[in-house]
């Protein structure tokens, strides 16, 4: 007897909790897609090869990405039931192979972003805590390439005294230190030049969480944008991250480092941004390669 395949699941998720430190949000949708296998199934950990690929069929009205989720999710299960000695075969290999496109993120141009930027200093020279706020924000977002939620609840703690460095904690509660600009410190220094109360988070606020909201952030990065004559909709916190990232490759940053920067556990998910113009990556070849500008003969 392999043991009860719901109690299995729940031993797998708390594997993945403790030794991969996966975010709750994470072990929520698999916990849900487990689930929704289970539905299918039966006891999950007893199935077999055909059966996994019955899945197909039976979720045919799903869209290829969350297809590949719940198949993702299995993948994993059974494999922690062969690492486990839980099981001597791993049925996965039958589960089906949707495929499925990564949408490039939208982008903003340099220009775009400097308009932003100016603005917000603009706004900022007025001393107004609120626009002070906004340039800090737009700083850390563009010039260290945060998440939304990863700015929102920065505990004053994380801000430096004398290194140039960020101390984050990213998703699955990961840390790592994100270089900040001598631009976006400039900033930070205005910022908490003003701050009131006596909060630990850098950017306090009445509400529950004790800091400003990601929703709240989004809100004000498109009042910036309408106000700089820029589409609202082309804005938002996750597109000044890919912006920060693009730009950044495009300036001939490693991806590996990048990977560092955006806190990717996994460098495929940073792969995502080398859809650099054609023209760009031809001239990075004929500027960098150890053969660029040697003749034949």
């Amino acid at each position: 007897m392999i043991g009860a395949g719901e109690d299995l699941a729940e031993r797998f998720l708390a594997v993945l909790a403790v030794e991969r430190g996966a975010a709750a949000n994470t072990l929520a949708a698999y916990r849900r897609d487990l689930a929704a296998a289970r539905e299918q199934l039966g006891d999950l950990a007893s199935a077999d090869g055909p059966a996994l690929a019955g899945l197909g069929q039976a979720w045919s009205d799903l869209a290829a990405s969350s297809l590949a989720r719940r198949c993702s999710a299995l993948r994993q299960f059974y494999g922690f039931l062969v690492d486990e000695g839980l099981r001597k075969d791993d049925p996965s290999g039958s589960l089906p192979k949707p495929r499925t496109r990564r949408p490039l993120p939208r982008l903003l141009s340099h220009e775009d972003v400097e308009r932003l930027l100016v603005l917000a200093e603009e706004e900022a020279c007025t001393g107004r805590a609120d626009a002070l706020r906004m340039l800090a924000l737009l700083e850390l977002l563009y010039g260290s390439g945060l998440r939304a939620s990863e700015l929102v609840s920065l505990p004053l703690t994380a801000v430096p005294r004398d290194a140039p460095f960020l101390h984050v904690t990213g998703k699955g509660g990961q840390q790592r230190m994100v270089p900040v600009s001598g631009r976006a410190r400039q900033a930070l220094s205005r910022w908490l030049e003003v701050r009131r109360g006596q909060s630990k988070f850098l950017f306090p606020s009445s509400g529950a969480s004790g800091h400003l909201t990601r929703v709240r952030l989004f809100q004000l990065l498109r009042a910036l944008a309408l106000r700089a004559g820029i589409d609202p909709t082309r804005v938002s916190p996750h597109v000044l991250r890919h912006a920060f990232a693009t730009h950044l490759l495009e300036g001939g940053a490693d991806l590996r480092v990048l990977q560092t920067l955006l806190g990717h556990a996994d460098i495929a998910t940073t792969q995502i941004y080398t859809h650099v113009e054609s023209s760009r990556l031809v001239e990075l070849v004929n500027a960098r390669h150890p053969l660029a500008g040697k003749r034949s003969g």
